[in-house]
């Protein structure tokens, strides 16, 4: 005796027949097909998990309620999430959350969604500071945004001070609910300003680090970037005028009047940018040698620099 093949994932699928629920396996397949349908890249991801926060579980847990019915309400709160999603709306816009090394970040539209690349940033900073074998150190982070890596800084690092700045008063909003939703030791060590760059410290304030994910696409590459990215992202985070370069040139001429001696500079670079990134940095005589090291996908992402005795 042999029985029917089950059907696989992305075979085409069809909605029940009339007065028949949809399972959520169904559902899952049939939303990820529509997905496809809209040039949505890897739907099937993000239909599990718009369904996981519908039906309040997690993803692996769908896995076990394939036949599982779904509920008219629960179809009807999971649709208008799947409408976003076909235009393009990020996941995490949707779900007002992104995971960030060991923070779960309130995001929306007022701030960019922070990157794998930005996490290992991150890792570069707490790598080399561990070296030195201090507490108490001190960062600026440039761009915060959601507060992402000044927040990480603070929680996993040995800084007894970081500032993040930023020019958008939006994206400080996100970023102080963020900094609220954490433990007091960490949002203690957190001040967040707004400003321009490093023009927002006072005179004579001095850092142990600072760090940027500043932005860095140019105008001409801004038009080709995908929807989710072009459409809802804060421009303002994303372009820089000069090839993408000129807030990163910025920075590296006004860290030295911020580091102090020994203190580490660190920046996530475009693709294509680093090599750029480390000749201005050679052309600042109070910076060393820069640094550039590689992301996990092997592109040139990080430079940094250590500011001279």
């Amino acid at each position: 005796m042999t029985s029917t093949p089950r059907p696989a994932f992305h075979d085409p699928v069809s909605p029940p027949p009339a007065g028949s629920p949809w399972t959520v396996l169904r559902l899952l397949r049939w939303s990820t097909q529509y997905l496809g349908e809209k040039g949505v890249d890897d739907g099937r991801l993000d239909v599990e998990h718009l369904l996981a926060h519908v039906l309040d579980t997690t993803r692996l847990e769908l896995y076990l309620q394939f036949e599982r019915p779904v509920t008219p309400d629960e179809l009807g709160r999971f649709k208008p999430l799947l409408l976003e999603r076909a235009g393009r709306k990020p996941l995490q816009y949707i779900l007002g959350r992104a995971h960030f090394r060991e923070l779960e970040l309130e995001v929306d539209p007022r701030v960019l969604i922070p990157r794998p690349e930005t996490e290992e940033l991150v890792e570069a900073v707490l790598a080399r500071v561990r070296e030195w074998g201090r507490e108490g150190l001190s960062a600026v982070d440039v761009g915060t945004g959601s507060g992402a890596i000044a927040l990480s800084l603070a929680r996993e690092g040995p800084f007894g001070r970081v500032v993040g700045i930023d020019r958008s008063a939006e994206a400080l909003v996100v970023a102080r609910a963020n900094r609220e939703r954490l433990d007091e030791s960490v949002r203690e060590v957190v001040e967040l300003r707004q400003g321009d760059l490093l023009a927002a410290l006072e005179p004579g304030e001095r850092f142990d680090v600072v760090v940027s994910n500043p932005p860095y696409v140019s105008p001409g590459e801004y038009g080709e970037l995908a929807p989710e990215v072009r459409v809802w992202e804060p421009e303002e985070a994303l372009v820089a005028a000069g090839g993408g370069l000129e807030i990163l040139r910025r920075l590296i001429r006004e860290a030295p009047g911020t580091l102090q001696p020994g203190g580490l500079l660190a920046l996530e670079v475009g693709a294509g940018q680093a090599e750029e990134v480390a000749g201005a940095i050679r052309d600042e005589a109070e910076l060393g040698a820069p640094v550039v090291l590689r992301d996990l996908s092997r592109r040139d992402r990080i430079v940094t620099a250590t500011r001279m005795d």
